[in-house]
């Protein structure tokens, strides 16, 4: 199936129901706040969009509980665009801290009180709903993580704040089992990106028959409408001599670099992915729009009616006509 036709059919799949489609399919992306290209590309692509998730809740590493007033503050005012939602997140510094999950598993006042102050926050920034990223947990840690979902959850809606979404690894289904997770939040976000990862070898972001087996994989544990299908925006450049973790590069940077080195980015015939080598320095993986045309087709094709963007201010501007409204 040529780029074409494969395009225009994620145009019928994104277009809305008013306007005669038989089924439509939200969008969702993802700002990094510390990055400014993220606030222009959702100032520009708003229009197209369901949900945007704009708002950064940290826990802190010692303490557990959230960082307010958030170390991003979130200026974005969409007036009459999509619904604002924010992230509450185990990362802080420069990785997750899965202590921070385990602190509040074993100490009920202190979650109460991280969970409240969240829902209190999130209740005051009009945020509709939240995405948990609490990643880098253990299976033994999965009554931890069950025990704080649930506590957040349940403080967000007594504030009305829906949904609530755990975002999950795509393929670790045992330190993250999407159905308990399921039972205990609104919906569950498979992170369909990181096939490989900045402190792996070199390849595809999100190489489609991979999105497609682990995709189908949550499906079967939870159903399509439990489901967000996370896609990325971004890449990876690996330099030659091993030197971790890989830089990444947004869509604009993948070009820069290729076109500065000399170095053509060519569509790899097995991944659907875009990749560029310069002998003996580095090689480079990078997702374009048709590549997530393609992933989205694979996601709306299994049933999945929401789809999310990691992270916008770093695609292909040709995207935005893929997955048009």
């Amino acid at each position: 199936m040529n780029g074409l036709i494969r395009s225009l059919l994620c145009v019928a799949l994104f277009t809305p129901a008013s306007q005669g489609a038989s089924s439509r399919v939200e969008l969702w992306a993802f700002t990094g706040p510390w990055d400014p290209r993220s606030d222009s590309s959702l100032r520009a692509n708003a229009a197209h969009l369901d949900a945007a998730v704009t708002g950064w809740i940290g826990l802190d590493s010692t303490t557990a509980q959230p960082i307010i007033p958030s170390l991003y503050p979130d200026t974005m005012r969409l007036t009459g665009g999509p619904k604002r939602m924010a992230i509450v997140t185990s990362w802080h510094g420069d990785r997750f801290h899965p202590s921070s999950v385990r602190l509040l598993a074993h100490d009920d006042v202190r979650l109460a009180r991280a969970a409240g102050a969240v829902a209190s926050y999130a209740a005051s920034m009009r945020y509709a709903g939240l995405v948990l990223d609490l990643e880098s947990l253990d299976r033994s840690d999965l009554p931890s993580l069950l025990h704080v979902v649930k506590a957040i959850t349940d403080s967000a809606h007594a504030r009305r704040i829906s949904p609530i979404v755990v975002a999950i690894p795509a393929a670790d289904t045992v330190a993250y089992p999407a159905r308990p997770i399921a039972g205990v939040a609104d919906l569950v976000m498979p992170m369909l990106y990181d096939q490989h990862w900045s402190t792996s070898g070199p390849g595809p972001i999100s190489e489609p028959e991979w999105v497609r087996s682990t995709l189908a994989m949550r499906i079967k544990e939870v159903g399509a409408s439990r489901i967000v299908a996370a896609l990325p925006t971004y890449g990876y450049r690996w330099q030659t001599n091993g030197r971790a973790p890989a830089e990444d590069v947004s869509f604009a940077d993948a070009q820069r670099i290729a076109e500065q080195s000399g170095v053509a980015l060519k569509r790899d015939a097995r991944t659907g992915t875009l990749r560029g080598v310069k002998s003996g320095e580095w090689e480079m993986w990078v997702t374009d729009a048709e590549l997530i045309a393609t992933l989205a087709r694979q996601a709306t094709e299994g049933g999945v009616a929401r789809v999310a963007l990691w992270r916008i201010g770093q695609e292909d501007p040709a995207l935005w006509r893929v997955l048009t409204r």
